[in-house]
């Protein structure tokens, strides 16, 4: 780590350990304690967020990610207003004349104007709480908007907020205030995801009906997160019914989907299985004859999520989860005996124990698997081919949340990953003979602890300063090269299993204030400091199977990334209304990109065929939300440049980020008719992607040959679409336990044709040194209605 790493933490660190030691300030009389768990009454399921509020001393605590508050008060009598989005408000009386244990459940209910009134801290949240760039999705919400080919997608409500932008038509790709695709953490119960999309980008591999939580984080970061250098997408699954067993699914165009939950023992241990998969294969099966030529391709994708836990007393907790995702590719040529067969997906695996130390000590133990794999196979005849990659995580990671008081509250805790890097694998063989040929694994530890305190100085002023200190080691085998004038390898130095190549480390101090201006209005400014030591290789704009993942090694650099942010947030109309303007400026070092002409060569280094640079962004965030009533919805605007310089590209000429979007806007509506029919509609619009465009062609020495203008220096069409989507309950009075509906949506209503990529084809003859290019524009979807049945019983 340089210098001046140290340099920059040393003042926000300064303020961490002043902030850390006025902690104990103000308990000159003794503190009593009331703490417990928040629950859904109807499933037992965890209400994370869910918020205390007291109404005496204008103060409160918000459920962690298992449900458990504390709130520790001098002795007295409170009244404690409990709420929680979409549930109805509780207020409790509570003599506290010592320490007391408060398990709270909750009933699902409707919002009203007067429950707004009394849940004032849920419901202004936007402007007290000094988080900045958080957004946290409702799932229900989620359901209830359009989606292509009627597969709800958490990836596709994530690209309708402010400051965060699609890779393209249909993709679930996302880019986070100018950063790249590598620089989101995409977490499911604490596992990292790899590779978050199937069919090649356009679906997610999040099933909507296993998933209980989902937060974004754009900026201010917490301590907590790291090892990425934009953003965090946190996404928990449910816990599973612990008060009786239900199920519930859906049957769409392409897709079907199925989840079974409830009891183990009631009340103490509940399990979730949700399984997913689609069907376009299965149906054109039938109508493909076996002695046609292509009979045996397809196409197919499933995934499998399942969690159970057991509840052995209010002090301790066990959850194990998991997920399992596969894409299936098949292609078949009868007649040439030629066959390719490529899967690819995720797989992670989670054991989490939560124990209560104290009524204000928390802590959750957990131990995670991680697992990307990519694989082909090619054969024609006697000729076969085998491609693999992939990357492999073992961690074990330690949080405790410390509530010391109302105004105090305090989270650390440490983490340790191994990581195992498969760059490429391949082997060939025809008749008897066999070629392998392998680049070395790559392996490497990383490492982090962290501690993180949020302290409410007085009623206008709240400060959450955290410090996060990372390091991360490679260890052989590995081989350092590097390339001669042929363009040919050099062996520098060869290192045994386990020896180490490399160590790197730094200061990650986070730093948070909000100022409350009157009590609809704050201000709140942002600096966030983030290392990330692991880098994606990736030659497109999405995020493909193909992609290769690799470390930081002798030869590639942590990235490192700085933002700042300020934010102007208020309230209206008595909270129904939320706003903000966000500005922001993110600075990048140690970027990585492809050298010029660069084309991808199998059990070739990817390192040796990056170079470095650095990047900026910068940009305004406009939001504007209706939170509450029969009409909700928001608007959200971006106003952004993201550019990237490289020595060793244009030779060292500024140029803009593939993503790079000027302008980019979203409105999301949904109106509740009746309870029968409620409506949802979305409108997108962003500027035209950036790329790189071939102005001629010449005939060199017997070639065709590209000659290309500036990288990025051209744009694709601006891309815009509005979707539509009707829900239809037939019977939402009714007793029964079978419950169904119908959601109706139209994708891309006016049928706009926008662009996917364009090719070009050259017209003219090089006899006469005549070569022009014609662009020709692909677009994928013109107006694609769907309809899915959905169901719970």
């Amino acid at each position: 780590m340089k210098s001046n790493s140290n340099f920059f933490g040393s003042k926000l660190f300064l303020l961490l350990v002043i902030s850390l030691s006025l902690t104990s300030s103000g308990y000159a009389q003794k503190k009593l304690t009331i703490s417990g768990y928040i629950k859904e009454k109807a499933t037992g399921e965890s209400l994370i967020g869910a918020t205390v509020f007291v109404k005496e001393v204008n103060k409160g605590a918000s459920a962690n990610e298992y449900g458990f508050y504390s709130l520790s008060l001098n002795p007295g009598q409170y009244f404690l207003v409990v709420s929680y989005v979409g549930f109805k408000t509780q207020i409790i009386r509570v003599d506290l004349t010592k320490d007391y244990r408060l398990n709270l459940e909750m009933e699902p209910g409707a919002i009203t104007q007067k429950e707004i009134t009394v849940s004032a801290r849920k419901a202004d949240e936007n402007t007290k709480d000094a988080a900045m760039g958080r957004v946290d999705l409702d799932i229900e919400q989620i359901k209830s908007l359009p989606a292509l080919f009627g597969e709800v997608d958490v990836l596709r409500i994530i690209q309708l907020l402010p400051g965060v932008k699609t890779s393209g038509e249909g993709s679930t790709g996302f880019y986070v205030r100018g950063g790249g695709p590598d620089q989101n953490l995409i977490l499911l119960d604490e596992a990292v995801v790899y590779n978050a999309s199937h069919l090649f980008g356009f679906f997610s591999v999040f099933n909507a009906d296993a998933i209980n939580g989902t937060t974004l984080i754009k900026g201010g970061m917490p301590a907590q997160y790291g090892g990425r250098a934009s953003s965090v997408l946190n996404i928990t699954m449910k816990e599973g019914n612990m008060k009786e067993h239900t199920f519930e699914g859906g049957v769409g165009l392409i897709a079907s989907r199925l989840t079974a939950q409830g009891p183990i023992v009631k009340d103490k241990s509940s399990y979730i299985i949700s399984g997913r998969r689609t069907y376009i294969d299965a149906l054109t099966a039938p109508f493909i004859p076996s002695t046609n030529n292509f009979s045996g391709s397809g196409y197919y994708f499933y995934d499998l999520n399942a969690k159970v836990n057991y509840k052995f007393s209010d002090k301790d907790r066990l959850f194990l989860s998991g997920y399992f995702g596969r894409d299936v590719f098949n292609f078949a040529n009868k007649e040439n005996g030629f066959n390719i067969n490529i899967p690819w997906g995720n797989a992670t695996g989670t054991l989490r124990w939560n124990h209560l130390f104290s009524n204000k000590l928390f802590m959750n133990a957990t131990a995670i698997y991680s697992n990307y794999q990519f694989s082909s196979n090619i054969k024609q005849t006697i000729f076969e081919f085998n491609f693999d990659s992939g990357i492999e995580n073992f961690g074990t990671k330690v949080d405790f949340d410390y509530f010391a008081s109302v105004r105090h509250q305090i989270k650390f805790g440490a983490q340790h990953t191994y990581h195992i890097f498969t760059p490429s694998t391949s082997s060939a063989r025809t008749g008897e003979n066999t070629f392998s040929q392998a680049l070395d694994k790559l392996r490497a530890h990383e490492y982090a602890a962290y501690v993180n305190h949020t302290w409410d100085v007085n009623d206008k002023i709240q400060l959450n300063s955290g410090l996060r200190v990372s390091g991360f080691s490679q260890v052989g085998p590995y081989t350092q090269l590097q390339v001669n004038a042929r363009n040919e390898f050099d062996t520098i130095k060869k290192f045994g299993t386990n020896e180490p190549v490399t160590n790197y480390w730094g200061l990650e101090p986070r730093f948070t204030l909000r100022y409350q201006l009157n009590s609809a209005s704050s201000i709140k400014a942002s600096v966030t400091r983030n290392m990330q030591y692991i880098h994606l290789a990736s030659n497109s704009g999405n995020s493909l199977p193909t992609d290769v993942w690799v470390p930081s090694t002798l030869r590639v650099k942590p990235q490192i990334a700085i933002q700042y942010a300020l934010g102007y947030f208020r309230n209206f109309k008595e909270n129904t209304y939320e706003a903000s303007v966000e500005v922001y400026y993110k600075d990048l070092q140690n970027q990585i990109d492809f050298r010029d002409n660069y084309t991808p060569q199998l059990n070739r280094p990817a390192e040796m065929d990056f170079v470095f640079g650095r990047g900026w962004a910068y940009g305004a965030e406009f939001f504007l939300k209706k939170r509450t009533g029969k009409f909700t919805g928001w608007i959200g605007y971006t106003l952004s440049w993201a550019m990237r310089q490289f020595p060793d590209i244009m030779g060292g000429k500024v140029f803009p980020y593939r993503f790079d979007r000027r302008h980019d806007l979203s409105v999301v509506a949904a109106y509740e008719l009746s309870k029968k029919w409620s409506f949802a509609g979305t409108f997108v619009y962003g500027t035209g992607l950036a790329f790189t465009l071939p102005t001629g062609r010449a005939f060199i020495e017997g070639q065709i040959v590209d000659l290309y203008a500036d990288r990025n220096a051209f744009r694709l069409a601006p891309y815009h679409r509005m979707d539509l989507a009707a829900t239809y309950v037939p019977n939402p009075d009714s007793k029964k336990k079978f419950k169904s509906s119908w959601t109706f949506a139209l994708y891309n209503v006016y049928s706009r044709l926008n662009p996917y990529f364009v090719y070009f084809e050259t017209a003219g003859s090089p006899a006469t040194n005549d070569l022009r290019l014609q662009a020709k524009q692909v677009s994928l979807f013109p107006i694609v209605p769907s309809v899915t049945w959905n169901f719970k019983f």
